[in-house]
């Protein structure tokens, strides 16, 4: 017995040392051009109290964003049982239209930024049977509308669904793989684009479904279990690994859609002094993770934060992030 547990413990060292190895020893090749985008949320900017039409616009023509990852709210975009309000929708749509910019539409019940899931006041009360009858046909209508837009780029369904974050009654796998089948029956002439954590999976699951990967960046961030801000180890190398064996066995592109660029804090940014708020996010740690993200060969990263960006140029007359995302979108 004794030789087995010998070969049986050289052979587990060499699969773990590979492991190690493979994901977190060496550098990707850079990609030779990044597409920057934003992401942007009308919860968002009520959330910071700056008017969402001004901060929209600048983004487009101070900031010279053409890439957008606009935020379909469910509790916003029908707010009661079968009424629809597209008002915010179609003047976001319309102004990216004319300027020749593109959006991914994020859609569902889970959609970017806190509580994650975002049922509106009449749907809470349902059954989960009753509740994903009501998102197929919110999905329907909003898919219907805006498939044929010029400034559609792809659609996103849910948002980090696999992730164990959020305020969410359920989460169903087989639904998802539903609503993608929807989307594409309605609209097969754009793609759609699932989403994972970028930092705590390894993008196995994620990658059975849709047809590319979104992956979240985040370098700085307040642990609450430890209270105390922590800056994950992971190499820029892991995420080009983990790239290259979605697209060698589901044949997908990966791409990042939430990189940071707003700080992460203990307690809420509108309640958090500003000093405190560069702990996780000042003009030295934006290019730190620009730099990050250009050395993990992905081609494509959509900004979290331009709203905060905004925020921070009118309130506190801080426009330093503002303006290096600006020399990088103008590219």
């Amino acid at each position: 017995m004794r030789p087995l547990f010998k070969y049986i413990s050289w052979f587990l060292i060499i699969i773990v040392a590979t492991f190690f190895v493979y994901f977190f020893v060496g550098t990707a090749k850079p990609a030779e051009k990044i597409k920057w985008g934003v992401n942007f949320s009308l919860k968002q900017t009520d959330f910071l109290r700056i008017d969402p039409r001004e901060t929209f616009l600048a983004m487009l023509d101070d900031l010279g964003a053409k890439n957008f990852k606009i935020a379909i709210h469910w509790d916003l975009i029908e707010p009661e049982e079968n009424k629809y309000d597209f008002t915010e929708l179609d003047w976001q749509m319309n102004k990216l239209e004319n300027r020749d910019a593109k959006a991914i539409l994020a859609i569902g019940m889970r959609t970017p930024h806190w509580p994650e899931c975002h049922l509106p006041t009449w749907a809470v009360s349902m059954e989960k049977e009753e509740q994903q009858e009501a998102i197929l046909s919110m999905l329907e209508t909003v898919v219907n509308r805006y498939k044929d837009s010029k400034s559609l780029y792809m659609w996103q369904v849910e948002n980090e669904i696999f992730l164990n974050f959020g305020a969410c009654p359920w989460k169903d796998e087989k639904f998802l793989a539903k609503e993608i089948e929807l989307v594409k029956k309605i609209d097969n002439n754009h793609k759609v684009i699932v989403t994972d954590s970028g930092e705590l999976s390894f993008w196995s699951k994620v990658s059975k479904y849709g047809d590319v990967i979104g992956v979240t960046t985040y370098k700085r961030v307040w642990q609450d279990q430890i209270r105390q801000y922590i800056t994950y180890p992971l190499p820029a190398v892991f995420y080009d690994r983990r790239a290259k064996l979605v697209e060698l066995f589901r044949g997908k592109e990966v791409i990042g859609v939430e990189l940071q660029a707003e700080p992460w804090c203990a307690n809420s940014i509108m309640s958090t002094p500003i000093w405190i708020q560069k702990r996780t996010m000042d003009g030295k740690q934006f290019e730190e993770n620009v730099s990050f993200a250009k050395n993990t060969g992905l081609s494509t990263f959509y900004f979290w934060g331009a709203e905060w960006w905004y925020y921070t140029k009118l309130n506190y007359n801080d426009p330093e992030i503002w303006d290096k995302a600006k020399v990088l979108l103008k590219e």
